[in-house]
């Protein structure tokens, strides 16, 4: 196991040129993180001082197992609502409350992601296209949006889709708070005015761009400070403002959390699919900063490091966690320089637990809502339904699917829509794969389309390119395709299958190029490969195919047209 989990490379070489750097890092993203892990923690439908747990020991085992320097680990947005989803019916079935069910279920995603890496299933992921992964995100931060609107109108409604909260929006807007209205709409103006406009601001002011950037960063923390001073200063619990309440002092109290079986099999699936998301989000984050520095990203041990992450929020009252695209991103561009700024984030964190907690009763619940609906604004990106749709319509399919179907049915079904129409449009279009007669380009020995380009072909000679492997959704469709070119052309005598797109060839499609070659045998016509790449050479060497076969196979195409240009039928002689 050591080559696994070694010593971290990063902690063999940390010095003291690297501490001032990651200390500041942390300092910064300390700043952002207490916020923000409130707020996904309400969003969780959780205590608030669970975003703050998890924020702390997650921290400290992603740094061991991990593979990148500044991916920065704990709540995040998306999978704070899909926890919200994953515990609902558990409440409504009565198995267990809302942080046990959370507990579990960060354990069971942490032994979904050891498990995955263990069996090095990192490639799993790959099924999640990226129109899919857009789709969902999009969605999903429209549906938390809406969601936070009740704590911004001060109103109980409530709903897990988007038409039952704005059902439950319209039901209550009689019902809206004015108090709270004004905090929510308050903190929501300066929050956008801050990030809009402040930093462009500032810098015009003479302030550094890295300067600057903290300051709005900091937003989010200046607008709690404000908040608070003002329910204090207005009594607005007493006006009807809902407030955070009295939230424990001191740091999490280790614990192993349920494992009813009833339990597991509830939230067992939900746990797979918050591991697969949170795995391709924090992944993708990381390869994407990790290319910035020229730094290697290896997804299977990912797989470790989130695992571990996830398993030390199990067992310290928090809920699952992944790697956050914000937070990483200031961590990188604060000048983090290794994990270790993750552990004094974590240090950071702690100290907040142990000192601030009891300022924070007085925090208005809109001012959490007006933070978390900021942040995930920026997660929506409708315009890619426009660019999707230029460039591929069955991607756009599974974007827009993805999108309604979550906005309309849930996170959990919106997602596997997408999957499953994915799966199904590749199906779909691989057992139609794009095939070309082709033909040589004057002075070269290049073979192109003959409908697009101007080529040379061979009399009694056919070419066909085809460009997907073959298997047993398009193994049919070949051989139509090639009865239908061989019936156009009653002179013919070769028929070469150029493969240069052929990375296999499974049992069914062997059958079907048996029939291809049984069938064109049987019409006096020869039936050739060319360009087969070596390992699908292979195993046709090892089946009877190739001692059957009615013609040869050539290294390359124009090999085969050198070849087949000579053995032509005999000019018909004039009787005299």
């Amino acid at each position: 196991m050591r080559p696994r989990f070694p010593v971290p490379d990063w902690a063999r070489r940390y010095d003291a040129s690297l501490l001032g750097a990651d200390v500041m890092a942390a300092v910064i993203v300390t700043v952002m993180l207490i916020p923000q892990s409130l707020a996904y923690a309400m969003l969780a439908g959780l205590p608030p001082e669970t975003g703050l747990y998890a924020s702390i020991l997650p921290l400290v085992a992603y740094a061991q197992f991990g593979s990148s320097r500044v991916l920065a680990v704990g709540p995040v947005a998306v999978v704070s609502l899909m926890t919200a989803s994953a515990v609902a019916p558990v409440l409504e079935a009565g198995l267990a409350s809302a942080p046990a069910a959370a507990l579990t279920l960060a354990a069971l995603s942490g032994a979904v992601l050891v498990g995955m890496g263990l069996l090095r299933l990192g490639f799993l992921a790959n099924f999640l296209s990226h129109p899919v992964i857009s789709g969902f995100i999009t969605a999903s931060g429209l549906l938390i949006a809406a969601g936070q609107l009740r704590h911004i109108l001060g109103v109980p409604a409530g709903g897990g889709t988007l038409p039952g909260i704005v059902a439950g929006l319209a039901e209550q807007i009689g019902a809206v708070n004015p108090a709270t209205l004004a905090v929510g709409a308050g903190v929501l103006a300066f929050l956008w005015a801050t990030r809009c406009c402040l930093k462009r601001g500032l810098v015009g002011l003479g302030l550094s761009a890295g300067l600057a950037g903290g300051i709005v960063r900091a937003a989010p923390v200046a607008a709690i400070a404000a908040t608070i001073l003002a329910s204090a200063a207005f009594d607005l619990g007493a006006r009807g403002v809902a407030l955070v309440g009295e939230i424990p002092r001191g740091l999490p109290v280790p614990g192993l959390p349920p494992f009813a079986p009833d339990l597991v099999l509830a939230l067992l699936p939900s746990a797979v699919l918050i591991s697969v998301i949170g795995f391709v989000e924090s992944v993708s984050v990381a390869q994407t900063l990790a290319a910035k520095r020229r730094e290697r990203i290896r997804p299977d041990r990912e797989l470790f490091g989130l695992g571990a992450a996830n398993f030390a929020a199990a067992f310290t009252s928090g809920y699952p966690v992944t790697g956050g695209f914000a937070r990483s991103v200031v961590n990188y561009e604060a000048g983090a320089q290794s994990p270790a700024a993750g552990i004094f984030t974590a240090l950071g964190i702690a100290l907040a637990t142990l000192f601030l907690t009891p300022w924070l009763a007085g925090l208005p619940q809109a001012t959490l809502a007006a933070t978390i609906i900021l942040a995930v604004l920026s997660l929506v990106d409708l315009p890619a339904l426009r660019r999707t749709w230029r460039y591929s319509r069955p991607d756009f399919a599974a974007m827009l699917t993805t999108i309604l179907v979550t906005l309309g049915l849930g996170v959990e079904q919106g997602i596997t829509a997408g999957v499953l129409l994915s799966l199904a449009l590749y199906l779909w279009r691989t057992s139609r794969p794009h095939s070309a007669v082709v033909g040589r380009v004057p002075g070269t020995g290049h073979f192109r389309n003959i409908e697009r380009h101007q080529v040379i072909t061979t009399p009694g000679v056919l070419a066909l390119r085809v460009d997907e492997s073959l298997y047993f959704a398009n193994a049919r469709f070949l051989e139509d395709r090639i009865a239908a070119l061989v019936a156009d052309r009653p002179g013919l005598r070769h028929v070469v299958l150029m493969c240069p797109a052929v990375n296999e060839i499974d049992a069914s499609a062997l059958e079907s190029l048996e029939e291809i070659n049984r069938r064109l045998s049987e019409a006096g016509i020869r039936f050739h490969l060319s360009e087969v790449k070596g390992p699908v050479m292979d195993r046709l060497h090892r089946s009877t195919f190739l001692s059957h076969l009615t013609g040869e196979v050539f290294l390359s195409q124009h090999e085969a047209d050198c070849a087949l240009a000579g053995d032509q039928p005999p000019e018909p002689q004039k009787l005299s």
